[in-house]
């Protein structure tokens, strides 16, 4: 009886320990060691996510709009609350383009800096200004990347995978176009994420992603949104 007893309990315990350890997998998917944050998504299959930040904006987003239009490539467009509350018809031109819609909060706060009421506050007026024009997001990316543990904990109790990226294209510090694509074909790998802008008029963004798309596409590179990237994930042998 005593020895039925232990080796239930420790076909229980070896089961238990193997769920635990596969529902922490699934939820982290061991992208980053201490926090469940996406940089990149491995894979050997040549596939990038092209995501833009701070929009939406009444020149620049309309433009890279235009580009991603001629190109036929989906993008995801982290967006600003207080971009979609000035500019909501952009946002449901995004959205009817086909694109993929996530927050990257209310304003450009850091939020590492901020209260946790506060952060709270970011999250629900973006959800509360955006939910009218697009579905709602899965995917978060916290202003100039600054998080914690507590902030990926918030957004991920909110419905939200947090994201960030590997490749900056520098778009923001407006260079030479020839510049930030050369930030972006330079450093092109299997399940990339790269990082545009589109909150600041003039910037280089529209006459980049244009080049760069012909670039990796004529090395064989498909761009795919966040959603479309992750179910490419492979894991590692």
């Amino acid at each position: 009886m005593h020895s039925l007893l232990r080796r239930n309990f420790f076909c229980f315990t070896v089961f238990g320990i193997s769920l635990v350890c596969s529902l922490v997998y699934e939820a982290t998917m061991v992208f980053d060691d201490k926090i469940q944050v996406i940089k990149s998504v491995p894979t050997t299959h040549k596939v990038v996510a092209l995501t833009i930040d701070d929009g939406p904006h009444y020149k620049t987003t309309p433009e890279l709009l235009a580009v991603l239009r001629e190109k036929q490539v989906k993008a995801t467009f982290f967006l600003l609350g207080a971009n979609v509350e000035a500019h909501p018809e952009i946002v449901m031109q995004t959205v009817a383009d086909g694109h993929e819609i996530a927050s990257h909060a209310y304003s450009h706060k850091r939020l590492n800096k901020l209260t946790k009421t506060e952060v709270i506050e970011e999250f629900e007026r973006f959800e509360t200004i955006t939910q009218p024009l697009a579905p709602k997001p899965s995917f978060f990316r916290p202003p100039d990347g600054a998080y914690n543990d507590d902030i990926v904990a918030l957004a991920r109790e909110r419905g939200y995978t947090t994201v960030l990226w590997s490749i900056d294209a520098g778009d923001w510090r407006r260079p030479p176009v020839q510049q930030v694509v050369q930030a972006v074909v330079d450093n092109v790998k299997p399940g990339g994420i790269i990082l545009m802008h589109d909150g600041q008029y003039p910037l280089p963004t529209a006459q980049a992603a244009a080049i760069i798309i012909d670039k990796l596409q004529s090395q064989g590179y498909q761009l795919v949104t966040m959603s479309e990237l992750m179910q490419y994930y492979e894991e590692s042998q």
